[in-house]
């Protein structure tokens, strides 16, 4: 078992915004385990082909919220979509270190240079730099690291940072205000150092 905090914790994990509200709420419910089985693979409510699939994802969105209280699960359940992503995206930096460093090593530096986009290449450079600094970290195949990068990538997208996944152009980012309100109320003040990134 790898002592590394920097794990394969995002693959196939983009924010997922219908899926996330409907897991924010089953929480908020707080739903047996069996009313959870029964809710995501009998009546489907993540609309999955398979009851495999939909219990993988729902296992993965369900880990990444439960890193936060449920006054965030009530802004991704009944936000607006800026403040529901914002809250995810909060909540995938928290849930993944690998996510959260490359935030703040990568994008950030992107941004302090003024540079106008974030080639794909750096992601690659940036877990081979981790390796090299993390002798527990473990040893990924290009496969892996590459549906990494796309987790790590459409997630960029879907909060805004990228505007899209082919000319990899950033943007800035002004992070919804009842977000990092609750992040501050939390004393999550590297969760908000990774956020702010353009700033």
């Amino acid at each position: 078992m790898s002592r590394s905090k920097f794990k394969a914790d995002i693959a196939g994990g983009s924010l997922k915004l219908p899926e996330s509200r409907i897991v924010a709420g089953l929480l908020l419910d707080d739903v047996s385990a069996e009313d959870w089985r029964r809710a995501i693979e009998d009546e489907n409510v993540l609309q999955k082909r398979s009851p495999g699939t939909a219990a993988r994802q729902a296992s993965l969105l369900r880990a990444r919220l439960q890193t936060m209280t449920p006054e965030l699960w009530h802004l991704v359940r009944d936000g607006s979509k800026e403040t529901a992503t914002h809250a995810l995206l909060a909540a995938a930096i928290k849930h993944s270190p690998l996510f959260g460093e490359f935030l703040n090593r990568v994008v950030r530096e992107r941004f302090r240079t003024f540079q106008s986009d974030l080639p794909r290449k750096l992601w690659n450079e940036y877990v081979e730099h981790l390796q090299n600094e993390d002798a527990d970290m473990p040893v990924w195949n290009n496969a892996t690291t590459n549906k990494l990068g796309d987790s790590v990538f459409q997630i960029l997208k879907e909060s805004g940072f990228i505007t899209d996944t082919r000319t990899y152009r950033l943007q800035p980012v002004q992070i919804a205000p009842a977000v990092l309100s609750y992040l501050r109320d939390t004393a999550q003040h590297d969760v908000i150092e990774r956020l702010q990134v353009t700033l």
